[in-house]
C-alpha cells in the first residue's frame, strides 16, 4: 500500500472523506469496477461496490444523486469503459468547484507491461498516465484509491496539488490482485478505525487501518 508523502499531511487531518464539508461545498463520487475476467472475481468486485456506495451513503452521507458507478454488466451509462469513464469525467468538470470533493475508488484488475499501468475495464483499458489526464481540470479537492495489483504507477502520475492518491501496492512488481479494497471499504465503517476517537473515520485512518490488515492476511 503507498501514498504520496506529500499527501501523508493532508491525510493526517481527517481531509475530505469523513469531515462534514463547508455549507457551499460538494461531495461527489466514482466507484469503477472494472472486467472481472472470470465469475469469482464478478461476485467479489460486485459486493465491493455494493458496500462501498453503502458506506458512502449511510456512513459518509454523501447524496445519492452525486455518486456514479461504473461495472461490468451495467447498462450502456454504467458499464465500466473508458469511453464511460471519460463521458463521466468530462461531466464532473462541469459540476465540480473549487470547494468541493471528488473521491474516486478504483476495484478489479491492474496491470503493467513495464511501460505503462493500467486499470482493466471493459474494452479499452485506460492508463495511469490517461486517468491522470482525466482528472488534471477537476477544480476541486480530489481523492483517488486504486486498489488494484501494479497500481503503483498511479502515484506519479495522479498526484498533485490538492489531490491525495492511495494505491494498493508500493511496487509494479506486486501484480497479484489485492484484498486491499475488502480492509479498506470496511474500515469507512469500522469504529475500531477511528485513531482519534472523533466520531468519524478519515481516510487517513481508513487507510493506516486497511494497511495493517492486510499485512496480517
Amino acid at each position: 500500500m503507498s501514498v504520496q508523502p506529500w499527501a501523508k499531511a493532508a491525510l493526517a487531518l481527517g481531509l475530505l472523506m469523513a469531515a462534514a464539508p463547508a455549507a457551499a461545498a460538494e461531495r461527489y463520487a466514482l466507484v469503477v469496477t472494472g472486467a472481472p475476467g472470470e465469475p469469482p472475481y464478478a461476485e467479489q468486485y460486485a459486493q465491493w461496490r455494493q458496500a462501498a456506495v453503502t458506506a458512502l451513503l449511510e456512513k459518509l452521507s454523501f447524496d445519492e444523486s452525486r455518486i456514479v458507478t461504473l461495472f461490468d454488466g451495467g447498462d450502456a451509462a454504467h458499464e465500466a469503459s473508458a469511453a464511460n469513464v471519460r463521458r463521466v469525467m468530462a461531466g464532473l468538470r462541469t459540476r465540480v468547484q473549487p470547494d468541493d470533493v471528488l473521491f474516486v475508488l478504483l476495484i478489479g484488475h491492474g496491470s503493467f507491461d513495464g511501460i505503462e499501468a493500467k486499470f482493466n475495464l471493459v474494452g479499452p483499458d485506460l492508463s495511469s498516465a490517461e486517468w491522470g489526464a482525466l482528472l488534471k481540470p477537476i477544480a476541486g479537492r480530489v481523492v483517488v484509491v486504486d486498489s488494484t495489483a501494479a497500481s503503483f504507477p498511479f502515484l506519479e502520475h495522479l498526484g498533485g496539488p490538492r489531490r491525495i492518491v492511495i494505491t494498493a501496492t508500493d511496487s509494479v512488481a506486486q501484480r497479484f490482485d489485492t484484498v486491499f479494497p475488502q480492509f479498506f471499504i470496511r474500515a469507512l465503517t469500522d469504529a475500531a478505525a477511528d485513531i482519534d476517537k472523533n466520531g468519524r473515520v478519515s481516510v487517513w485512518e481508513a487507510f493506516t487501518a486497511a494497511s495493517t490488515a492486510v499485512r496480517c492476511v
